[in-house]
């Protein structure tokens, strides 16, 4: 079957509505879980994910242990178990957290707000923990185990993978140059003893070294489940806190933003879609009422980027949105007048169909690139310090620059093949 335009067009929006769906209920398929496929665990998640104001959240207070840093490395320190407890939340899978320092006399704290959160004792087992890796080997004839000097310091990165032989989780570990050395070293004078692999002062495996292992790579195994070892990653990835923490306060916290408030901010947006719709099929007739169907188009593919990538839904967010609404049509606008402009000048309606689109590309282009260099501004990809680093500013810049590049393909290479398809 050959692949036309249509044909690749009807393809896009049914992937598109398949990940929209489960928001509705789960027509198909279950909005999160885990396909397995040739022994492995492939995990989707197509729930859409809002902020704090719009759905609340888990809020913690944590406090650092200060007691064995100097003075003078206090504020240091606080910084960089903030630093490690922001990637932490990051694997998580929390997006737009809010993690900050306090400090009150002679308390150093750390204040985390997670939107969506539900199970505390999760976020607490990642957070809290101290994720100090330590290869250990034996010592002499006995069952007691030494420190070799090999720690998590050494390690350049974790991964989780999964054994080829039974498809149970594992943990691949990467050691830096300097951390290759030591393990090989290590293995080298332990062939055909156990050396043990602790994480906080807990035994995750105690393997026999078969041989010298080279090249700086190994593989935890063990009989942890795979959401035990995705925790494990996670917490190795993220490295260790420099001080120990522990929880003063944890509460759910309820949405921001009122109730009335979000129904009332939806419902304008609605009616102005409305609106758009009417002055679209009023102004260009039934060319107006394919730029409302590609907007349709451009909806659901929205909805299914948010859910892919994923975009944390806030206010802000769903204000970009909206504004890109009209951005997406814009596009339309220009080419239908463009379109009356080259019949006027006597053209049939296939050539000025041809021509409107072709002549208003660069008009469309120029205009919309111009948004996406503002837009970057707003988002900060770098984090410079000189620039905005609002939550809720990047959750905006980031909803209204994926809209304006889908209202690129939306309100030109949707709107160019429905109305081929119409007008043929």
């Amino acid at each position: 079957m050959k692949l036309t335009p249509i044909r690749i067009l009807i393809l896009i929006i049914f992937l598109a509505i398949l990940a929209a769906i489960p928001a509705t209920g789960g027509f198909l398929w279950k909005g999160k879980g885990e396909v397995r496929l040739f022994n492995r665990s492939f995990p989707y998640d197509f729930t859409l994910r809002r902020g704090l104001d719009l759905q609340g959240g888990l809020q913690l207070v944590l406090e650092a242990d200060m007691s064995d840093v100097s003075q003078a490395d206090r504020f240091q320190a606080l910084e960089s178990a903030r630093a490690v407890v922001e990637r932490r939340v990051d694997f998580l899978g929390v997006a737009e957290p809010a993690v900050q320092t306090s400090r009150l006399g002679e308390s150093y704290r750390i204040i985390v707000e997670l939107p969506g959160v539900t199970n505390p004792e999760e976020a607490l087992a990642l957070i809290g923990a101290t994720a100090q890796l330590d290869f250990r080997e034996a010592k002499g004839q006995s069952e007691d185990f030494v420190t070799t000097g090999l720690t998590g310091k050494d390690l350049a990165r974790a991964d989780l993978q999964f054994d080829n032989t039974n498809g149970n989780p594992q943990i691949g570990l990467t050691f830096t140059a300097e951390g290759a050395k030591k393990f090989e070293e290590i293995t080298a004078r332990n062939v055909g003893k156990p050396l043990a692999i602790f994480l906080d002062e807990a035994v995750l495996s105690a393997p026999t070294v078969n041989e010298k292992i080279s090249g700086g790579q190994a593989v935890i195994s063990g009989t942890f489940s795979l959401a035990e070892a995705r925790l494990f990653v996670s917490q190795l990835n993220a490295g260790a806190l420099p001080t120990p923490i522990s929880v003063l306060e944890r509460r759910q916290i309820g949405p921001t933003l009122g109730v009335q408030e979000l129904q009332k901010s939806v419902g304008a947006g609605l009616i102005g879609l409305a609106l758009v719709i009417l002055f679209m099929i009023g102004n260009y007739g039934r060319m107006g009422l394919l730029a409302t169907i590609a907007l349709v188009i451009y909806g659901t593919l929205t909805l299914a980027i948010y859910k892919l990538i994923p975009v944390t839904l806030t206010l802000s967010g769903i204000a970009g949105f909206i504004l890109s609404v009209g951005m997406a049509v814009d596009a339309n606008i220009l080419v239908f007048e463009r379109i009356k402009e080259e019949r006027r000048w006597g053209r049939d309606l296939k050539t000025a169909m041809e021509l409107g689109f072709g002549r208003a590309w660069d008009s469309i282009r120029d205009a919309n690139f111009a948004t996406l260099a503002t837009v970057s501004i707003l988002f900060n990809p770098f984090n410079w310090s000189f620039l905005v680093t609002s939550g809720m500013v990047r959750g905006f810049a980031l909803t209204l620059g994926l809209g304006v590049l889908l209202s690129l393909f939306t309100g030109v290479l949707v709107t160019r093949t429905l109305v081929r398809v119409f007008y043929r």
